[in-house]
Order: structure tokens, then sequence, then C-alpha cells
């Protein structure tokens, strides 16, 4: 049951993280598309690379998971911010294939986690 609990509270977290984060660059791109802010891959992406590690290591069984999560929650925040249009479908694709550095970068940090402190 410990076990349980504990991807309930992971996916808690990484929902509420990731939600405020995407409705706050949503906030601040004009159209309310995260990939389409001016500094997406200079500044937004980053931190959205350097969130999933931070929930990898916070929380290091299934890490890869809160990687996707956190990238998947853009097209949800695309369409409340900006409507669902013809777009969102690709939205979706490309937030999805955003999301593979990010399931990577948690999965390691996870990994890292799991080593230091000698977690199976």
């Amino acid at each position: 049951m410990r076990a349980t609990g504990n991807l309930l509270a992971a996916s808690a977290v990484t929902l509420k993280v990731g939600v405020v984060f995407w409705v706050l660059v949503a906030w601040r791109t004009p159209g309310g598309e995260p990939w389409d802010a001016p500094a997406f891959w200079t500044v937004v992406y980053p931190i959205a690379l350097g969130i999933a590690a931070v929930l990898g290591a916070c929380f290091p069984r299934r890490a890869w998971l809160w990687g996707l999560l956190l990238m998947v929650l853009q097209a949800p925040v695309v369409a409340v911010m900006s409507g669902v249009g013809p777009l969102l479908l690709a939205g979706l694709v490309y937030a999805l294939v955003l999301a593979v550095p990010a399931m990577a970068i948690a999965a390691t940090a996870g990994a890292w986690r799991r080593r230091l402190h000698g977690m199976a």
C-alpha cells in the first residue's frame, strides 16, 4: 500500500508543479502556447528539464513518469488558455517528443537518488 500512496503523492505533486509552471509560461506567452514563447529553447525548456530532474530525484520510483507527465501537461494548459483548435493534436505530439529528454533526465536523477541512498 505504501508504494501506491507514494505513486499518488508523486503524481499529485507533478500535476500541481506542472500545471503552475505551464500556466505561468502560457500566461507570459503571446497566444498562450508555451512552445511559441520567444525564449522557449533557451529558458523555458531548460527550466522544465530541471524541474523533471528535481521531480525524478524527489520521487525516484518510476522517475521517468514525472518527466512525461510534466511535459504532456502543456497540452491541457494550452487547451484551457487558448481553446481547443485544429493544431492541438500536433501540440500534443510535440509535447510527447519534448518529453523524451525530460523522461531520460528524470530517470537518471531517480537512479542517482536510489544509488546514493541504497534503494532497490
